[in-house]
């Protein structure tokens, strides 16, 4: 018996420029990087709390919530945005969302009020959910069925440069040069994008009225939910960790490290790219079972030896590689199920994954009171087991076995 589904490129994508034979690497950089500043935008303020508290006189809860207000901005409007300007030329939505990344983390460096620092990050989260919404497809887009896994490795790659390096560096830079400088090197970076993107990154047109499918025809697209569904239970029990992972390492004497444990799982992550890319086009379905299946068994390893110091590095470098390709996987999931209405689906993607960060923030916190951190790998257990058998029984739509080769998943 053989499992079989075609891989669908919009039809206006089909003409609009040829598919290259090699790897466009400098055009999905050029997402990389997209991805890179749009991470690092997000999370910039919680490494400089101190610094912008101090600049700007509020607490750091207040300034806690310009982390806030950059995800509500990208959870309020990435999926009504991207179904906006679907018919738009693909490059110029990108551009779109480069240059209000240089507007508004512009304004954030000039910024002497609260409020208008307030009103900049929740516009600079639009962007972001509008680029989160593109990157994906317009990846797929450069290249054959046979290289999209590598190719969104590839314009992946941004997110966990970002978290693992670039976060680090910009806190250090903070603490030399302040932080409205931080802010004003993003804008430069935005500046160097634009002209990046224009020489680099070939364009499409967007779907024609009779191609776009609505919201809520791309929700009920079979394969679709379930997929969502995984990201829901997958990144909740991630976050749970990830946010609170100070205090998770105070009974192992390693909280002084948090820096050091932390660039573990950045390397893990990295690794784990490159090994998602190698294997995406060939074990799509088996790379997604086999991810959330391994971050039980560490869970479960942390759960019973959290004051170990050796299985908190071991267990870091685990999560790392099996989280590293976690997006890549799950946006390529999204889009062969979606066919023509990926982009909305990459837009319902980036939506899921930003309620679920400020869910896992919301329940770690809730069971750190309540329980303690020694709490956190049973709770992140039982929501790993509910992903796992989602995408167990989601074989049919949402994670297919086989090759994806030709347009064809073959075999199983």
């Amino acid at each position: 018996m053989t499992d079989r589904f075609t891989a669908t490129v919009p039809p206006s994508a089909a003409v609009a420029a040829p598919i290259p034979q090699r790897l466009p690497v400098l055009a999905l950089l050029a997402l990389a990087m997209t991805s890179f500043i749009a991470i690092l935008t997000e999370t910039l303020p919680a490494g400089l709390l101190p610094q912008i508290a101090q600049g700007l006189g509020i607490s750091e809860v207040m300034t806690g919530q310009l982390v806030t207000v950059y995800a509500i901005g990208s959870i309020l409007t990435a999926i009504p945005l991207t179904a906006l300007t679907s018919g738009w030329r693909r490059r110029n939505v990108l551009l779109l969302a480069i240059v209000g990344f240089l507007i508004f983390n512009t304004v954030t460096a000039l910024s002497p009020h609260y409020v208008i620092t307030l009103v900049s990050r929740f516009l600079a989260g639009m962007a972001a959910g509008l680029a989160w919404g593109l990157m994906a497809g317009y990846a797929r887009r450069m290249v054959s069925v046979e290289q999209q896994g590598r190719a969104m490795a590839i314009a992946m790659i941004g997110t966990p440069l970002a978290l693992s390096l670039g976060v680090p560096l910009g806190t250090l830079m903070g603490g030399v040069l302040g932080w409205r400088s931080i802010f004003g090197i993003m804008s430069g970076l935005a500046v160097v994008l634009i002209a990046w993107v224009l020489l680099a990154v070939p364009d499409y047109p967007g779907q024609k009225n009779g191609e776009r499918l609505s919201i809520r025809q791309v929700f009920m697209t079979p394969g679709v939910r379930p997929i969502l569904a995984v990201i829901v239970a997958w990144m909740l029990a991630h976050n749970i960790l990830y946010t609170y992972i100070a205090p998770f390492l105070a009974p192992s004497g390693l909280r002084p490290r948090v820096d050091l444990v932390l660039l573990v799982y950045g390397v893990g992550s990295l690794a784990g790219i490159w090994l998602i890319s190698q294997l995406i086009d060939r074990w799509l379905r088996a790379l997604v079972l086999g991810c959330i299946a391994a971050f039980a068994v560490v869970v479960v390893a942390l759960g019973l030896a959290m004051d170990a110091p050796a299985v908190i590095y071991i267990s870091m470098a685990i999560w790392g590689i099996t989280f590293g390709g976690a997006g890549t996987l799950l946006q390529t999931a999204s889009a062969d199920a979606a066919g023509d209405g990926m982009d909305v689906a990459q837009a319902m993607v980036a939506t899921i994954w930003n309620v679920a960060i400020a869910g896992g923030g919301l329940a770690g916190g809730m069971l750190l009171d309540g329980y303690g951190a020694a709490s956190f790998p049973w709770a992140m257990l039982a929501l790993l087991l509910v992903a796992l058998a989602i995408a167990w029984r989601a074989r049919r739509y949402s994670f297919k076995p086989g090759r994806r080769s030709g347009g064809v998943v073959a075999g199983h």
